[in-house]
């Protein structure tokens, strides 16, 4: 499962803009999608790799970066836990959210659950997790959470996006609970299909779901454009 991980499109912004509430602020540097690294649910996991989306944010703040989650969406999900592993960040400067998302530094359980199978190690104080009670709190679909990092001295906004192209240098790990089956899933952001690794298979070819989800939207953004004056 899965689909692309970066993405710099006009339509795909397009289609993002469509959801207002889940609209980022600040410059967009790249935004990646989600892949399952567990296997409760097909349908679960469809569900994620198709709605969960991360933005890397320039909020104009000097050695900060900001990543802006959002379920864009209608499918029922939470992503309940945000989890960080290693790379250039120095520590969590701020956590907020839209309404209805409330979020605080550290989460339960510690680490990503399924993340021990792709050596996924958390990094001491780089997580998240919703207040009780947990899906409701969490990011539900139009929902979005953001989290600040202060960067690692000497660090930059494009080596931030450089480590997580890499796939191995800086990864997002993302529990999501909610679902309509009350199962949960794991997931992790997809790396830059332009930089393999060897034994790396994290990027994979599009699901029909998932491209039915992108081809909807796309469909929404050229009949936006055929009804301009």
């Amino acid at each position: 499962m899965g689909k692309m991980s970066r993405l710099h499109t006009g339509a795909f912004l397009s289609v993002a803009l469509l959801s207002v509430p889940i609209a980022a602020e600040g410059a967009v540097l790249a935004t990646y999608g989600f892949d399952a690294i567990t296997a409760n649910s097909g349908e679960s996991m469809a569900i994620g790799e198709a709605q969960l989306f991360v933005d890397v944010i320039e909020i104009g703040v000097t050695d900060q970066v900001q990543f802006h989650f959002y379920n864009l969406g209608s499918a029922e999900s939470s992503i309940t836990d945000v989890y960080f592993d290693d790379g250039t960040l120095l520590g969590i400067a701020s956590i907020s959210g839209g309404s209805g998302v409330s979020f605080a530094q550290e989460a339960s359980p510690p680490v990503l659950p399924g993340g021990k199978s792709i050596d996924f190690e958390v990094t001491a104080g780089f997580l998240a997790d919703s207040d009780p009670p947990v899906q409701p709190n969490g990011v539900n679909p139009g929902e979005y959470l953001d989290i600040t990092f202060d960067l690692l001295p000497g660090k930059t906004l494009a080596d931030v996006v450089d480590a997580l192209d890499g796939g191995r240098d800086l990864r997002i790990g993302i529990h999501v609970q909610g679902f309509a089956n009350e199962g949960s899933e794991s997931f992790i952001n997809l790396k830059d299909p332009d930089s393999p690794e060897e034994g790396d298979t994290l990027h994979h070819t599009p699901e029909p779901a998932s491209l039915a989800v992108w081809g909807l939207g796309l469909a929404a953004v050229a009949l936006c454009r055929r009804r301009r004056p």
